[in-house]
């Protein structure tokens, strides 16, 4: 028996995958979450971030999950960049206003609903201000700004804010005491 010939176009077994570009927004290649050093970063609206909804991601990529973190605002308050980066996208999207920024490093921050102030391929600075929130009740029982971080996965993006590093113990550490040498294995 003789297979009908195929009209989808074969791929050479050894071509390589593409990789991303520095300005596709793309994995970070290090898989670390700590935000590329000597950048100042600002929560987007004025102040402290009032979260009214923490960042809660999916066990596996395509289950439910909260990818990011909406902070409480009033509509019209301005937006700014949380940090130094060239706009990817501003527009509408899926019925509300999202602008999307990439950063060095191969992050990627998200701001929705807003009305965008920006354009694509425009270069900004923490001091930009890149719209103003948007009432979309479908998103939050109060009005609020969703704010996404994206690497090679999505990330809190309150870790842009963390002042200092935050340095996690061994858990030998915690039974008796950072004091003590670690055990020593065979």
């Amino acid at each position: 028996m003789l297979a009908a010939p195929s009209s989808v176009p074969r791929v050479a077994a050894s071509a390589a995958p593409p990789q991303p570009s520095r300005t596709d927004g793309g994995g970070r290649g290090d898989r670390s979450d700590d935000p590329p050093r000597g950048i100042r970063w600002r929560s987007p609206l004025d102040g402290e971030p009032d979260v009214g909804r923490s960042f809660a991601p999916p066990l596996h990529p395509w289950l439910r999950g909260h990818r990011g973190v909406d902070l409480k605002a009033r509509t019209g308050q301005p937006v700014h960049a949380a940090g130094p980066g060239t706009v990817r996208y501003a527009g509408r999207l899926a019925d509300r206003g999202v602008v999307s920024i990439v950063h060095t490093g191969g992050l990627r921050t998200t701001y929705l609903p807003v009305r965008p102030m920006v354009r694509p391929g425009q270069r900004v600075t923490p001091e930009t201000v890149i719209g103003v929130v948007e009432d979309h009740p479908a998103h939050c029982p109060a009005t609020c700004l969703h704010w996404g971080l994206i690497s090679d996965r999505y990330l809190d993006p309150l870790l842009l804010l963390a002042r200092g590093q935050v340095r996690l113990l061994p858990r030998w550490s915690a039974l008796i005491g950072p004091a003590t040498t670690p055990p020593q294995g065979p």
